[in-house]
């Protein structure tokens, strides 16, 4: 992945490491950049932490991470790693918005109705699926790239079993 040596870009692979790893100081995220090709300075990354809300959370393990605000209506800050939470919420989407998906290849559109694709897409990237390059999103529509070259019928196939479930009650 190559990352342009701007500060918007800089900040929001902070955002999507600190989503995925369980970052504990700002060291841990100054090796996490550079393994990624991005130098940057603690006080540059102390900035970016204050810019983008950043704030310390407890984490499973009982140890503090770094955590960003969450999107939509429920902006609590939450530690990386909370994949359960981040996968409830796309199958609950994936019920509610998911109108039809289609496969072709590594790529997927699933139809949604007018104003939901870019929700849900957001949703998807969250999970961050191994097998999912990345997301577009228009108004109703969300296409999805996958790594495998063959992998669009799979992953398509997994929405749409998505859409389908009826949740349980736990």
């Amino acid at each position: 992945m190559t990352v342009p040596d701007t500060k918007a870009a800089r900040q929001q692979l902070v955002v999507e490491l600190l989503q995925r790893h369980p970052v504990r100081s700002q060291g841990d995220l100054v090796v996490l950049l550079q393994e990624r090709g991005v130098h940057a300075t603690p006080s540059t990354l102390s900035r970016d932490l204050v810019e983008l809300d950043a704030v310390r959370v407890r984490h499973a393990d009982g140890g503090l991470v770094y955590a960003v605000p969450s999107e939509g209506g429920d902006r609590t800050p939450q530690p990386a790693g909370d994949s359960a939470a981040a996968l409830a919420r796309m199958a609950r989407l994936a019920r509610e918005v998911v109108v039809s998906a289609e496969a072709s290849a590594n790529l997927v559109i699933l139809r949604t109705p007018p104003g939901a694709a870019q929700y849900f897409a957001s949703a998807v990237d969250h999970v961050a699926m191994p097998a999912v390059l990345g997301s577009i999103a228009g108004d109703d529509t969300v296409m999805i790239i996958c790594r495998d070259p063959l992998g669009g019928d799979a992953l398509a196939a997994h929405f749409t079993d998505l859409a389908r479930k009826v949740p349980s009650d736990d």
